[in-house]
């Protein structure tokens, strides 16, 4: 059974870094992926690194900034082990395409791995292209990137 607890997804702050940080794997699980958290995303984008708080904590977040020729690129996001399945991830990209729009981003753009399936189903219900490109983060080491222009409807793909 799925919990839904209400969640406020507001700007995020360094010590919402450290919290997400401390309970990595609640987010992660066994990958760590703690180098990719760098604190200063969050201080020089702080309004589009997004947060969502409920009472128990932190339930999810998004880290991501908007490029200089208008791309909203989210470096991060993840939802936590027991919010997973209510709306959460769909809801922090909205915000997030939300927050970027207002500054100036007509474009979402993010990455994942090759193998992680679970990131290419979500961004592509999300009505993301996806396409593999090789050497993207180095010497083979192919990545997928998705795209998707704005307006983002959370309801729709």
């Amino acid at each position: 059974m799925i919990r839904v607890m209400h969640t406020q997804i507001t700007s995020a702050g360094m010590a919402d870094i450290h919290q997400v940080l401390a309970d990595h794997h609640r987010y992660w699980g066994e990958r760590d992926l703690r180098s990719l958290h760098l604190p200063a995303l969050v201080q020089e984008f702080g309004e589009t690194c997004l947060v969502a708080r409920a009472e128990d904590g932190i339930h999810g977040y998004v880290i991501g900034f908007v490029t200089p020729t208008g791309t909203g690129y989210v470096h991060l996001i993840a939802t936590r082990d027991d919010a997973r399945g209510t709306g959460l991830g769909r809801r922090l990209y909205a915000a997030f395409a939300d927050a970027a729009h207002r500054h100036g981003a007509l474009r979402l753009k993010a990455i994942t791995s090759l193998g992680n399936t679970g990131s290419i189903a979500f961004h592509r219900r999300l009505g993301f292209d996806a396409k593999t490109v090789d050497d993207y983060n180095g010497p083979d080491q192919a990545m997928v990137v998705f795209h998707r222009a704005l307006p983002f409807d959370a309801t729709q793909p």
